[in-house]
């Protein structure tokens, strides 16, 4: 499951709203939405994502929020490491192999680790 599909589970759930019920109100397939939930579908069109803010009537701060989601909640992620060091390199492929087998409380701790981490200056 991605991020954005664990909001968009959460939102539905809050409301009572089921998968059908809201394909049908958006006019796309159930099947669609629980792809986007679970992850086997890639980032949803800014159209759909508008759509999903107006039907669940989201403004403003949670309407961003849930873009920021959609945004880093595509399933295939590709890190692009040319230029950098081996180190960085390195790094990119152990993710790969082992982000698979890692619990949550060391996912948890990688990603703390890394969003505390400076920005590259512009």
């Amino acid at each position: 499951m991605t991020p954005f599909g664990e909001r968009l589970r959460a939102l539905r759930a809050a409301r009572g709203v089921t998968l059908k019920e809201m394909a049908a109100a958006l006019q796309v397939s159930s099947a669609y939405l629980s792809a986007l939930e679970h992850g086997h579908r890639g980032r949803p069109t800014d159209g759909l994502i508008h759509q999903i803010c107006g039907y669940f009537g989201l403004i403003w701060d949670d309407a961003e929020a849930l873009n920021r989601l959609a945004e880093i909640s595509h399933p295939r992620v590709t890190i692009d490491t040319a230029g950098l060091s081996p180190s960085a390199t390195r790094l990119a492929h152990q993710l790969a192999r082992k982000i698979g087998i890692l619990d949550e409380e060391r996912l948890a701790a990688l990603l703390s680790q890394l969003e505390d981490s400076p920005k590259k200056p512009e």
